[in-house]
């Protein structure tokens, strides 16, 4: 009777410690591609003619087609950042954030469209707003 019940016990204590490894397992991370695919001034709207465009991606700052590789948890985030100004004397700003689940990300990439509006905020065209759209390009890998 004795040898039964330890070896019960032995078995529960061994179930018990098999089950539960996952909850301590470290969280599996995914690589994640990341590409500044372009940002284009759609509509200038008599704003500015002089330009400064610019991204980051999860805080990275990124060049125009360039792309960033990251380490992320399925429970994460890619968090994108789009900013435009007008360079004059007293330059106009605009930027837009968003972000994307890693979880969302499958097999096939994920196209993000932003769209920043940067508004003239003297002068006679006071007012008027100039539209840009910038391109992401998520995926796994």
């Amino acid at each position: 009777m004795k040898k039964s019940f330890t070896a019960a016990i032995i078995s529960i204590i061994l179930l018990l410690s098999l089950s539960a490894q996952p909850l301590f397992a470290a969280a599996k991370t995914i690589k994640i591609k990341v590409t500044f695919v372009s940002a284009e001034l759609i509509e200038k709207n008599s704003v500015g003619n002089e330009w400064w465009s610019g991204a980051t991606i999860n805080g990275k700052e990124v060049k125009e087609g360039a792309s960033v590789v990251l380490n992320l948890k399925a429970t994460d985030l890619v968090k994108l950042r789009a900013e435009a100004q007008e360079q004059d004397k007293y330059p106009d700003d605009g930027a837009t954030d968003a972000s994307v689940k890693v979880s969302a990300i499958g097999a096939k990439a994920v196209n993000k469209k932003l769209e920043v509006s940067v508004v003239e905020n003297r002068g006679r065209y006071s007012g008027n707003v100039a539209k840009w759209e910038f391109h992401f390009k998520i995926q796994k890998g």
